[in-house]
């Protein structure tokens, strides 16, 4: 997996014949040439995917987008960088610039888009979609560490509650609209996902749904004359 993943700091490509690399940079140094240019980068490692968070505003330029085109078929592009104005592009932007190909995300939300007759609604990569529904598993099954495999399990779960509908629009996350039934689902796999791995010894109630309705805090106000 770490042969697949390359990395560009403020420097560059992360290298091993760069000089003065931070020990935390090494593990993912790759052999290859130094570069610092984006577009060259790109066209000599020809990802499939291209994931933004270090907040360049406009990193993705059009060049860039368009090339990332030309090399796949579906690119992936996460511009997952917060707020919108450091975005590393704009959701029409990638829409516009990948022929409407693209499977994106972005960290803060975008308005859908329309182009060629068709609209497409961008997902938002957030960690909401994950850490109320773990925390809420662990809660649940009261596990005893949380392991990796919980948050793959979480991971699988998410992905999992994409409707085709939404696959449709271009979405690659569940509406967050529907955030507090995703969070649910994803804590009960998690809770049975901590049982079968030895992490917790409690019996998990039969109805499970029911008894999360239960305890799940709901922000909810009445006046009370």
């Amino acid at each position: 997996a770490r042969s697949r993943c390359w990395f560009i700091d403020s420097r560059g490509l992360i290298v091993r014949e760069r000089e003065n690399l931070s020990k935390n940079k090494i593990p993912f140094a790759h052999d290859h040439s130094i570069s610092k240019n984006f577009f060259d980068i790109i066209d000599s490692i020809r990802p499939t995917a291209l994931i933004g968070i270090s907040g360049q505003g406009q990193a993705f330029s059009k060049e860039v987008l368009e090339l990332m085109a030309n090399i796949n078929e579906r690119p992936i592009i996460f511009a997952l960088s917060n707020p919108t104005s450091v975005s590393e592009c704009t959701a029409d932007q990638a829409y516009k610039w990948t022929g409407g190909r693209c499977l994106f995300a972005s960290g803060s939300p975008f308005d859908p888009i329309e182009m060629d007759g068709k609209t497409f609604i961008p997902g938002q990569g957030n960690n909401a979609y994950i850490f109320p529904g773990v925390g809420l598993g662990i809660v649940l099954s009261r596990s005893n560490i949380i392991s990796d495999d919980l948050f793959l399990t979480a991971a699988h779960s998410l992905s999992s509650l994409v409707s085709d509908e939404e696959l449709y629009n271009g979405q690659i996350y569940p509406s967050l609209s529907n955030i507090r039934s995703v969070s649910k689902k994803i804590a009960i796999n998690v809770a049975k996902k901590a049982i079968s791995s030895g992490l917790t010894n409690i019996t998990l109630p039969q109805n499970l749904d029911k008894h999360l309705d239960s305890i799940i805090y709901n922000p909810e106000y009445q006046d009370y004359i």
